[in-house]
């Protein structure tokens, strides 16, 4: 009906406490979250987890490109929280990023808001607690964005959508762990490995984590949300068409196995062409001493017979996986979030205007273990970063660029503890090159954008190494692996303004400071550029209870 400027329908979920509001404009979804402890058993042996409305894991997400999503958040724990939604890129917004240098916690006994919109955005995603070592309890989750109903998406609509969440586990709590790295020691392997909160037994007593029926096929969203493990995950005799990965679709490759490396997604589709019966999900450890492995059920709807004892074997070593990852294709002719194709945009033809190496080291600081990017260690101060800068008190808090864009050994040698924060210039593209000196692999994730994944290999970094680049149809995302002893190259442009944080996935290395965050100011402190500080945003530090500044930002 035109001219009627609000049409709003309500309906109550009472499952899911969430609230639906249909207007004129993009819809709203409302959701109220209440986070709690609550005692589960994933190994065996009853802990402490973190609960969503009950849940561990948390309620799933499942919106659609531009959608409104506001999550009322009640943190009923004894420890201040924060939620990151992990890929979602909050245009202008950074206000809603959910990370210790943007926002204020949520303290125990109250509540907090959140509003953000997937603008432009597609995929399969994660949210996860960001304060302390949270994530080590749970309080994670899915977070799917479809596609608008009138932009085609490469392949036919499947049966039904499922997400998969895997990750490593420890039996130890959450308080535990935080002990063990406060004082200056590692948190160790893990116990075990999760699918969806569970350890499967693998004997065929399991309840099947999802039903299948004969020849149709599946969404499957792979996503690891643990702690330190990248996780080899596969199906027995199935196939996993990869169509899309952290917001892109991809060309469209089948596999047999895949690694997901921490904190990265991939969208398959599985079709169930196999003779009906049982079948497992197999997920196990990779590039540790002695692998790790877990099962969850697959179940055809009137198959007959348990899921073969023999699972597929996992690969060896990092090779087969760089390999894997050189596989990786942008679909240049598929549409995104818009009708326009994702190709569209020649990232390999754009001068590169700034290059900065980030070299990822460890080393005991009074005698505790730190790590650092290219000799600093991150330390959240106890006011944000974000709020620093936007009340004009940057230096009261932190200084600006402590690090250099090419450190030499020499500035990697030592470690210094202290707020870790580039300045990067609006709209200009750069090239960020990370290196592993380590024997481990790294994951490296950057929030509020998306880049081109452009070379990861072995040795280091030269500029000579560009020639090797991909410059035509590398995948856009969020999160890149680097092997030991390896490189990885990424190009972006900073075209959104904010404080937006480079992080390790590793959450050990994340939380003794393997993280860094980089400021993109607006140069005409322009509403077109960023959002005012939002009326109802927590203030704390040396900003609690500070009337906020009289629009900073103005203007269309």
């Amino acid at each position: 009906m035109r001219g009627v400027k609000l049409l709003a329908a309500c309906l109550y979920l009472a499952a899911a406490a969430t609230l639906v509001v249909v207007r004129a404009e993009d819809p709203y979804f409302h959701h109220v979250w209440n986070v709690t402890y609550g005692t589960a058993s994933p190994l065996g042996v009853p802990q402490q987890v973190i609960l969503i409305n009950g849940q561990f894991p948390g309620p799933n997400i499942n919106s659609t490109s531009n959608n409104n999503i506001i999550i009322n958040v009640f943190n009923n724990l004894d420890e201040p929280f924060l939620l990151t939604w992990n890929g979602i890129q909050h245009r202008k917004n950074c206000w809603q990023d959910g990370t210790p240098g943007t926002m204020c916690p949520i303290m125990p006994g109250t509540n907090y808001t959140y509003h953000f919109q997937p603008k432009d955005q597609i995929g399969s995603y994660f949210y996860y607690p960001t304060t302390g070592m949270h994530r080590a309890a749970g309080g994670f989750g899915g977070l799917r964005v479809n596609s608008r109903l009138l932009i085609p998406v490469p392949y036919a609509d499947p049966e039904d959508d499922y997400t998969v969440l895997i990750g490593d586990w420890y039996t130890k709590s959450h308080t535990q762990l935080k002990k063990f790295l406060d004082g200056g020691r590692t948190i160790g392997r893990p116990d075990g490995i999760l699918i969806n909160g569970k350890a499967g037994k693998g004997d065929g007593s399991d309840a099947p984590l999802f039903t299948l029926k004969p020849e149709k096929t599946y969404r499957v969203r792979i996503c690891n949300v643990g702690l330190k493990t990248s996780i080899n995950f596969r199906i027995q005799n199935h196939k996993m068409k990869l169509v899309e990965m952290e917001g892109s679709h991809v060309l469209q490759n089948d596999y047999d196995s895949l690694d997901v490396h921490v904190g990265q997604c991939f969208g398959t589709i599985v079709t169930a062409n196999q003779e009906p019966k049982d079948y497992y999900m197999v997920a196990s450890s990779r590039f540790l001493k002695s692998v790790i492995t877990t099962t969850g059920l697959l179940r055809y709807e009137g198959g007959k017979g348990p899921a073969s004892s023999q699972l597929p074997a996992g690969p060896v070593g990092w090779a087969w996986s760089l390999n894997q990852f050189r596989s990786f294709r942008w679909n240049l002719t598929a549409s995104a979030a818009r009708p326009n194709p994702q190709g569209s945009y020649h990232y390999g033809k754009i001068n590169i205007t700034r290059t900065i190496k980030l070299v990822n080291t460890q080393a005991k600081v009074d005698g505790k273990l730190r790590y650092a990017l290219n000799g600093v260690s991150h330390t959240d101060p106890e006011t944000p970063l974000k709020l620093a800068e936007y009340f004009g008190i940057s230096d009261k808090v932190f200084k600006y660029n402590t690090i250099t864009d090419d450190p030499t050994p020499e500035q990697i040698k030592t470690i210094k503890v202290e707020p870790n924060v580039l300045n990067i210039t609006h709209r200009t593209f750069i090239e960020v090159v990370f290196e592993n000196h380590e024997k481990s692999v790294q994951s490296w994730h950057l929030d509020g954008y998306s880049f081109f994944s452009v070379a990861v290999e072995p040795g280091t970094w030269t500029p000579e190494k560009r020639k090797n680049y991909n410059l035509l149809d590398a995948v856009s995302r969020h999160t890149v692996q680097v092997y030991p002893k390896c490189w990885a190259a990424i190009l972006l442009t900073f075209d959104n303004c904010g404080m937006w944080n480079v992080r390790s996935e590793n959450t050990e290395r994340r939380y003794l400071g393997q993280q860094l965050y980089v400021s993109v100011l607006s140069p005409e402190k322009s509403l077109r550029d960023e959002y005012n500080m939002p009326e109802t945003s927590l203030q704390c530090g040396l900003v609690k209870n500070t009337p906020k500044p009289a629009n900073p930002y103005a203007g269309a």
